[in-house]
């Protein structure tokens, strides 16, 4: 059997992010036009890429129905211009569908399946909601397999802090502040600007232009959280300031073996060092990343110390309060999403994952000082994922200052 190759990320954008609804910048857009403008980008960016030499397309989305189904990497390859002969498909696994396609693609790449290929997702939560016209098999209340709930992303968000007390609303006020003003700085400095692909976008006002994320809240204040509802339970903690918005956008991502990226002439990012899924109670889906951390931790050989920076998607503060507590990392951890999350950017369920790894793979830009960091978020019905990825531009003489 051959030795796995080593997997390289060799290249990531996104459009801008739009707030779902008929407010929404996107809201008269389809959602493959979404997918098929971010490869479109990834393309122009790659030019010494051949398209004929890419193996496969994956695009991921929560719910495939109408513009967003229809076998979307096989639909948004075609519209993207990549040749015929290139395959696609289309993957669900909730809010990890990217990060799933990157991890699959990974594999098949390390297992000298594949050489070069995209892995990306989509989500247009305006035109297509979160659990849209899904039929949930009734055995799974009427056989208590799961909370009649369990579906309700915020309520399960609600039940972290009511099993982990020391999980305060103040603590996760703070953090959804904080988030947003690490969002806005990154922006202040350029550091997200440069992965974005402007969108031409369409409203009864006439056409604009889409170059940043939309429902970034700068000016979030602590007084201003701590008086908003609590909109999944009277007298509950999970509030619109501390859990991520209904959101539209897409993300896309390049993903190649070591090899082939020299052979190619094509820059490498990041190299995966490894990936891991895991599933937990789904009434508590947020503490997901927890197994599936410890899993890739595991496979990988290293311990969560060694993990020097942080990208972790912030479907709620609390959420993530639960992981960083587990294991022993302070609120205000300078590894920990520096750039903000996903309570600013927003989250566009299937395509967030990638967006996590654009933004580790410009962080290891800047921090020569850091070799591995870790992507991980919650999904739906109890699961995480994890993947860890190892900085190419490390220097072990380097230290932060």
């Amino acid at each position: 059997m051959a030795a796995m190759r080593d997997v390289v990320f060799v290249d990531g954008v996104r459009t801008p992010f739009g707030r779902a609804g008929e407010k929404g910048m996107y809201w008269g857009t389809r959602a493959d036009d979404l997918a098929v403008k971010a490869l479109q980008g990834l393309i122009e960016r790659n030019p010494d890429l051949p398209l004929d030499r890419i193996d496969d397309v994956g695009i991921a989305a929560t719910t495939q129905q109408g513009d967003q189904g229809l076998t979307l990497g096989r639909t948004v390859s075609i519209l993207a211009g990549i040749p015929l002969t290139v395959p696609g498909f289309a993957l669900d696994r909730m809010c990890a569908g990217a990060m799933t396609v990157a991890s699959f693609m990974g594999a098949a790449i390390g297992a000298g399946q594949y050489d070069v290929a995209i892995a990306g997702g989509v989500e247009h939560m305006g035109r297509h909601p979160i659990g849209f016209d899904a039929d949930p098999n009734p055995r799974f209340v009427a056989e208590k397999m799961v909370s009649a709930d369990a579906l309700n992303m915020g309520v399960t968000a609600e039940r972290l802090h009511d099993r982990f007390p020391q999980l305060t609303k103040e603590r996760a006020d703070r953090f959804g502040m904080l988030s947003q003003q690490k969002v806005q700085a990154a922006y202040d400095r350029g550091d997200i600007q440069a992965d974005l692909v402007p969108v031409a976008f369409r409203t009864p006002e006439g056409w604009g232009l889409a170059t940043e994320d939309e429902g970034r809240r700068p000016e979030t204040t602590m007084e201003g959280l701590a008086g908003l509802k609590t909109p999944f339970r009277p007298h509950g903690r999970v509030t619109a300031g501390t859990s991520s918005p209904l959101t539209d956008g897409a993300t896309v991502s390049l993903l190649a073996g070591a090899d082939t990226a020299k052979e190619l002439g094509l820059t490498a990012k990041m190299r995966l060092v490894g990936f891991g899924f895991a599933g937990v109670q789904p009434e508590v889906m947020g503490l997901g990343p927890v197994p599936s951390t410890e899993k890739a931790l595991r496979r990988a050989g290293l311990t969560i110390d060694d993990i020097g920076l942080f990208e972790l998607n912030e479907a709620f503060a609390v959420q993530v309060l639960s992981f960083t507590d587990h294991f022993g990392i302070s609120d205000d951890d300078p590894r920990v999403n520096p750039w903000g999350g996903a309570i600013a950017f927003g989250h566009p369920l299937a395509a967030s994952g990638v967006r996590l790894m654009i933004q580790l793979a410009r962080q290891f830009e800047q921090r020569p000082d850091v070799r591995y960091g870790l992507t991980a978020m919650c999904v739906g019905l109890g699961q995480g994922g994890s993947m860890i990825w190892e900085n190419p531009h490390f220097d072990g003489k380097r230290k932060r200052k």
